[in-house]
C-alpha cells in the first residue's frame, strides 16, 4: 500500500485504483473534468454525453473501492452533470450527507443567459452511521460574536451552511495561481473539505490531482496525500509544488504549516480588515479563541503570538 502513500502517479485513475490491494483512502476528493470543453495536457474535455456518463460511473465506482469503510468522498461538478452524479453516488450506495453550492465571485460571464457563478460540490459517506466529521475544525464565528455582542452566541461559533461564498475562484492574477494549470480549486477551500472530514495521518485521495491543490492542502495539514493525473507534465509540476511546501521553515512563533494554513483560512472565512484585529481587543480575542478550537489542542494562542503574523498571512495579498 505505500504505493498510494505520499506519491503522485501519473496514468489513468481507473486502471491505477484497481490495481489497489486493498482500500487505503479516508477522504475522497475529486474535480473531474466538466465536459465542457476545456483542452487539458492530455485531454480534451469534450466527449459524447453517454461516454461521459459511463465515464463517470466507471471512476466513481474505482474511487468508491478504495475508500474506507468510515471514509467521505466529496465531487466537484458543473450544472450539466451534477444530476447524473448524484444519482450515480446513490446507485453504488453511497449516502448525500450535504449537497454544497460553492458560490464565487469572477464568475463566467455570458451574454446569451445568466452568468454562471458556482460549483456543485457533493458529500457522500459510504457508511451513514460512521464517518469522520469535525465540527469544530469548520465553525466559524457569528454575526452575533462579531458585531452585537449577543450573549445567546455559541462561544466555538457557528457552523457554515451548504452555500460557500467565501472562496473565489482561483483567477490568473492571483499569487497561488499554478501557471501551467487551466483549473485551479483555492486552498483554503480544501483545507475546510480536508479539516471536517480527516484526521491527522489519514489518507487524502484526488484521482484528478491536476495542479496538485489537494496535494498541497493535505500536506500542509498533516495528512498523507495520493494524487493521480494522466498528464506528465501536471504530475511533475505537482511534485515541484510539494517539494518546494516542504522547504518552508516554521515561523519565528514555531506555528507549524498547518497551523499558518489553518489560521489564514480563519481570516479568510471571518473576512475583517487586518487593521481591526491591532485596533479592536474584542475581535482579535475571537480570533485567537476560534483559532484554538480550531486547532483543538492544548496549545495557547495569544495575541502576542497571532497578530505579527497577519500582514503575511492576509489572504487577499497579491490579488489584483
Amino acid at each position: 500500500m505505500q504505493k498510494f502513500r505520499n506519491t503522485i502517479l501519473c496514468g489513468d485513475c481507473i486502471e491505477i485504483l484497481r490495481q489497489a490491494p486493498a482500500a487505503f483512502a479516508d477522504l475522497i476528493f475529486a474535480d473531474p473534468p466538466f465536459n465542457i470543453g476545456y483542452q487539458y495536457d492530455r485531454y480534451r474535455d469534450k466527449v459524447e454525453k453517454n461516454n461521459y456518463i459511463a465515464w463517470t460511473r466507471d471512476w466513481m465506482s474505482a474511487c468508491l473501492d478504495v475508500l474506507k469503510p468510515d471514509g467521505s468522498f466529496y465531487i466537484a461538478i458543473g450544472d450539466d452533470y451534477a444530476a447524473h452524479v448524484r444519482i450515480i453516488g446513490d446507485e453504488l450506495g453511497l449516502t448525500l450527507r450535504n449537497w454544497i453550492i460553492w458560490h464565487y465571485t469572477f464568475g463566467q460571464q455570458t451574454r446569451s443567459k445568466f452568468a454562471r457563478a458556482h460549483t456543485h460540490i457533493f458529500y457522500f459517506v459510504k457508511n451513514p452511521k460512521q464517518f469522520t466529521f469535525h465540527d469544530w475544525a469548520v465553525r466559524v464565528p457569528s454575526e452575533r460574536q462579531l458585531v452585537y455582542n449577543d450573549k445567546r452566541a455559541q462561544s466555538c461559533g457557528k457552523m457554515p451552511d451548504d452555500v460557500w461564498n467565501t472562496y473565489a475562484r482561483v483567477c490568473g492574477t492571483f499569487k497561488e495561481r499554478q501557471g501551467w494549470h487551466p483549473c485551479q480549486m483555492p486552498e483554503l477551500l480544501l483545507a475546510r473539505i480536508i479539516a471536517a472530514s480527516s484526521n491527522p495521518g489519514d489518507v487524502v485521495l484526488d484521482p484528478f490531482i491536476g495542479s496538485g491543490t489537494t496535494a498541497a492542502a493535505a500536506l500542509q495539514m498533516g495528512r498523507n496525500y495520493c494524487g493521480i493525473d494522466i498528464s506528465e507534465q501536471y504530475v511533475e509540476n505537482t511534485r515541484k509544488r510539494l517539494d518546494e511546501l516542504k522547504k518552508q521553515p516554521k515561523t519565528p512563533q514555531g506555528l507549524s504549516m498547518h497551523e499558518l494554513l489553518e489560521l489564514k483560512r480563519l481570516l479568510f472565512e471571518i473576512s475583517r480588515p487586518l487593521e481591526d484585529y491591532k485596533t479592536c481587543e474584542k475581535l482579535a480575542e475571537i480570533l485567537c479563541r476560534q483559532f484554538a478550537i480550531r486547532m483543538n489542542s492544548d496549545k495557547p494562542y495569544d495575541r502576542e503570538t497571532i497578530l505579527p503574523l497577519l500582514q503575511d498571512l492576509n489572504p487577499w495579498r497579491g490579488r489584483k
